[in-house]
């Protein structure tokens, strides 16, 4: 149930968003001019919405990671530009990267791991082009918990020597950011006992029962934990991995290149939702409660006040990713042999649409 929430996070590698009724769908790039309603007042900047309506499809899993999507789409910024919004499953998520390549899904949301990058470089053709997740600095939703019969015996990363700790998958993020944690604390992967342990609500269990000592554990687990006398949170991801780059929004080479007026409204209304997501969880300023309440709506965590305790997905206002962590991730990737092909980072990264967004929005302070 809690894997649901964090939009596949660690076991399912993409979500997504699919674009229809946009130019027919087609290859050929757009006129603006055909598109946009030029007798309209702007939206925002000097941006008018589109003449006919645009209907896109997103398929998400009850993923808080998609914070920008449900509130742009809760408070009508997508419906500002004539675009809407309906949210769908996708059974195969295996599908999905083909689809998107051929421009049958114009958007989604890609997670790190070896197996994305691997389809990349066997030819699936995609664009990374905004945030869909990172740890904030000392409130990590994604960090290290331990036992609390090891309180006395774990005190410091070094500690770990020795010692059973639960990571979520092999070749993921997770197991990133298990080795970035390893390599801070002057350890090696021989030093520690590396339990796989694929479901977080299991790896409580574990952590509760002693089968292991520690356990790279996510939200809401790790507030639910504490709140139990289970475990208790160990430091903070971003005392080793500051700029672990978790989830990606990822597009079409047809959706970026040929339907840019409708990509660049979806994206202005995407910061528009993350900017309110920051002002309530991390700025503490707006009404808090209006977003919690979409997020109850849209995820599967409906305690209001576990909500207010949770640490939460960091989501940039501006929509930057961490490309050089994006490198660094893809030749660990492929260094431990997960990768049979080559990536050129730089042509599967286009942050021109986030950018030119905050150029109509203004940048976030």
């Amino acid at each position: 149930m809690w894997r649901k929430f964090l939009a596949a996070l660690l076991a399912i590698p993409l979500c997504v968003c699919m674009l229809s009724g946009c130019q027919g769908g087609g290859a050929s790039k757009e006129k603006e001019s055909d598109v946009v309603d030029a007798k309209a007042k702007p939206v925002d900047g000097n941006l008018k919405p589109l003449k006919k309506p645009a209907t896109v499809v997103i398929a998400e899993d009850d993923s808080a990671s998609a914070a920008g999507f449900y509130i742009a789409d809760a408070k009508g910024y997508f419906k500002d530009y004539n675009i809407n919004i309906k949210f769908a499953k996708f059974s195969n998520s295996d599908d999905m990267l083909p689809a998107l390549a051929s421009g049958k899904v114009d958007v989604a949301g890609g997670i790190s791991s070896a197996s994305f990058f691997n389809s990349i470089a066997q030819g699936i053709d995609v664009k990374m082009i905004a945030d869909k997740g990172h740890n904030l600095k000392g409130q990590s939703y994604f960090s290290f918990v331990v036992s609390k019969r090891m309180k006395n015996k774990i005190k410091s990363y070094k500690d770990f020597k020795g010692k059973k700790i639960a990571v979520s998958t092999k070749n993921g993020v997770d197991d990133y950011i298990f080795s970035q944690m390893l390599k801070h604390a002057g350890l090696s992967r021989k030093d520690v006992h590396f339990v796989l342990m694929p479901d977080f609500g299991n790896m409580m269990s574990a952590v509760a029962n002693g089968t292991v000592d520690a356990a790279l554990q996510i939200e809401p687990m790790i507030t639910q934990g504490e709140m139990k006398g289970i475990h208790y949170r160990f430091g903070d991801t971003t005392d080793y991995a500051p700029k672990a780059q978790i989830a990606m929004v990822l597009g079409s080479p047809n959706f970026v290149n040929n339907e840019h007026a409708v990509a660049l409204r979806f994206m202005v209304a995407y910061l528009k939702g993350i900017r309110d997501y920051n002002d309530a969880f991390v700025k503490g300023k707006g009404n808090k409660q209006e977003i919690i309440n979409i997020m109850m709506k849209n995820t599967s965590l409906k305690d209001p006040k576990i909500w207010d305790k949770v640490a939460v997905i960091g989501l940039d206002p501006n929509g930057r990713m961490f490309v050089n962590n994006i490198k660094d991730q893809y030749k660990w990737y492929k260094a431990r042999g997960g990768i049979d092909g080559n990536v050129d980072i730089n042509k599967a990264v286009d942050t021109s649409l986030a950018k030119e967004a905050v150029k109509v929005l203004g940048p976030y302070k």
